[in-house]
């Protein structure tokens, strides 16, 4: 079954005999956010709880559309007060529900589509077994084809029009049918005189009200000190080193590279602006974690830009915000994936916490349908981010660009600014396996079998990978199995546990611990060595090849991409293409350890706050 699909593991539970009470879009249809019912929840909000579902709300009806009060409902909150009635009322003879009309039907949930009793190899269903599964009809309304994407050719008309009904509920008879309890209308309100015209809507402001159970706390009432505070270097005196974007999939690796940048003397390196992207191993919500590091080491005054979450091509032309992911599933979603990279291993609340945070506020300036409360909050994008440092630079200035994870960021910037290839003095970048010849080395494109050759970076985004490594740039590539020679954490953390000497230090060593523990012990958290490798990339970038003794060697080469999975990311050596690549070839390990950890412990350019802790000690005592 596609992943992107529910519809079967909805019939399991319609099927699985526990009592099924179903609120469907017919129902929550008819509860809309109504002007009058969001005007009352202005006026009553007592608790902190209500303040914070107030502001939720506000922000949502204000990024959502033109007419917000037509479009916006009562979802999920709906359902809870169905639910509770319903628990409430259990033991009454009628089971009557107070805020929706209920009835019971006879539904399934649709699996399949006309023409019923095909096998053409989409229907897990049927295909693979003689007996269907449930006891399913041979011929039934989940014998069909079923939806195998949203782009499906068997489920699209010439006109685009979508006939496929997979996961549609729909009333039924037979044994493919299930009885169950539905709501089909929220309640209209008993008094007549109340502008709320929903019973739901009553009971939801009381609840939310209530002094019964309510929140202890907001944000300001834990911490009664508290001040939003920026931190920003004064670089006055100071002439400045290359300018540097640093562009990051946000994975360990790169929170570790993103330390040593800004331990590096800024009068060598003058970190600029961050880019991050979606597509790799973290959920574009962590880069709240980048705003955290940031103002831990007093860099407020870096931006950040969000990028796509889908990589080049791979989200849908009519639906942006959904796309394809035969290539991200590469990522394991939980342990050692993204759920990690997202926590930062556990350790992300340690850091102290940013006033910069992601957000959806936003102003009819940037294409919103109307001013959310505070417009300047909003998160700005990497285009947004790269433009504004364009023009931020001196005449004749150039950039150095380090990437450190799939090259989805850059191949955008080298599409929509057809001079950036001039503004780009260097572009380092982090991946590609040029070192499989006569089968000397495997890739490391995890949970993708078929695919031996490739290197995750290339792979998440091959088509980003080919537009980058077919433009003019001049780049400079650190391979697979480059980045192998440092897979070493007893190496780094002895390193870093002699020399604790600051918070920065501290706080990497724990996570290598962490990292090097989850390393020995646990089967799937094999491949996190990988991430050390990332921090090959940064110090590449930021060292004298004497220091590192690195050595260098010439290839010219050509990206796989296309949408092939077994061989997508895969580099070919192409002798006829007149552009080359800078590829490492050599350099000292011990001497990249040793050049990680000297800078690290350095007192200079430190963390201006250690800690969580130290911030909440800041927060809770008057100066």
């Amino acid at each position: 079954m596609p992943e992107f699909r529910q519809s079967n593991p909805s019939l399991q539970v319609i099927h699985s005999g526990i009592p099924i009470t179903l609120v469907p879009l017919d129902a929550t249809n008819t509860i809309p956010v109504t002007r009058d019912f969001f005007e009352a929840f202005e006026q009553n909000q007592h608790t902190y709880e209500a303040q914070y579902v107030f502001k939720s709300l506000k922000v949502a009806l204000h990024t959502l559309s033109l007419d917000s009060f037509k479009n916006y409902f009562m979802w999920d909150s709906f359902m809870s007060g169905v639910a509770t009635s319903t628990m409430r009322n259990i033991h009454e003879k009628h089971e009557e529900n107070e805020f929706a009309e209920m009835v019971y039907m006879n539904i399934t949930v649709i699996t399949s589509n006309e023409p019923y009793g095909i096998s053409d190899g989409s229907n897990t269903l049927f295909d693979d077994d003689k007996i269907p599964k449930f006891n399913l009809l041979k011929n039934g309304v989940h014998s069909g084809h079923v939806q195998t994407g949203i782009l499906d050719p068997f489920c699209l008309r010439e006109n685009r029009t979508g006939i496929c009904k997979d996961g549609y509920t729909e009333e039924v008879t037979g044994p493919d049918s299930v009885r169950i309890r539905v709501a089909t209308r929220a309640k209209p309100n008993h008094d007549n005189t109340s502008s709320l015209d929903r019973e739901y809507f009553v009971s939801f402001l009381d609840v939310l009200n209530r002094a019964q159970q309510k929140g202890r706390f907001n944000f300001t009432s834990e911490f009664p000190y508290y001040k939003q505070v920026f931190y920003k270097p004064d670089f006055k005196g100071k002439k400045l080193g290359k300018i540097v974007v640093f562009d990051m999939d946000m994975s360990v690796g790169d929170f570790l590279a993103l330390f040593y940048l800004l331990k590096v003397p800024v009068e060598e390196i003058y970190l600029k602006a961050i880019l991050v992207t979606g597509s790799g191993w973290a959920n574009a919500a962590t880069i709240d974690v980048v705003y955290d590091l940031l103002h831990m080491m007093g860099r407020d005054d870096i931006d950040v830009g969000l990028g796509d979450s889908f990589g080049l091509n791979q989200s849908y032309p009519h639906t942006p915000n959904v796309g394809d992911c035969k290539h991200s599933k590469a990522i394991p979603h939980g342990s050692a994936g993204r759920l990690d990279s997202d926590t930062l291993y556990g350790l992300a609340r340690d850091l102290p916490r940013s006033p910069r945070r992601y957000t959806s506020a936003s102003s009819i300036e940037f294409g919103a349908p109307g001013n959310t409360d505070f417009p300047q909050l909003k998160q700005p994008l990497a285009l947004e981010v790269w433009r504004s440092l364009v023009t931020s630079i001196d005449d004749g200035s150039r950039v150095t660009f380090l990437s450190n994870g799939p090259l989805t960021n850059l191949a955008n910037i080298l599409l929509s600014d057809l001079n950036s290839s001039s503004i780009i003095q260097e572009a380092f970048i982090l991946g590609g396996h040029t070192n499989y010849k006569n089968n000397q080395e495997k890739g490391n494109v995890i949970n993708v079998p078929s695919n031996k050759y490739a290197e995750l970076n290339m792979f998440l985004d091959p088509l980003s990978a080919k537009t980058v490594f077919d433009s003019s740039l001049e780049i400079t590539l650190i391979p697979l199995h480059m980045q192998r020679k440092v897979y070493a954490f007893p190496e780094m953390i002895k390193r870093l546990q002699s020399n604790s000497t600051t918070p920065e230090t501290s706080f990497t060593r724990r996570l290598l611990m962490r990292l090097h523990h989850l390393h020995q012990k646990h089967q799937l958290y094999r491949h996190v060595d990988m991430f050390l490798g990332e921090i090959l990339a940064a110090i590449v970038a930021t060292n004298n090849q004497k220091v590192l003794n690195s050595t260098f060697e010439i290839k010219h080469v050509n990206i796989y991409a296309k949408g092939q999975l077994s061989r997508d990311g895969e580099i070919i050596f192409n002798k006829r293409k007149k552009k080359g690549i800078k590829v490492l070839q050599g350099f000292s390990h011990v001497s990249c350890y040793d050049i990680f950890a000297d800078h690290l412990v350095r007192r200079k350019q430190s963390a201006v706050l250690g800690s969580f802790e130290e911030q909440k000690r800041r927060w809770t005592t008057s100066l």
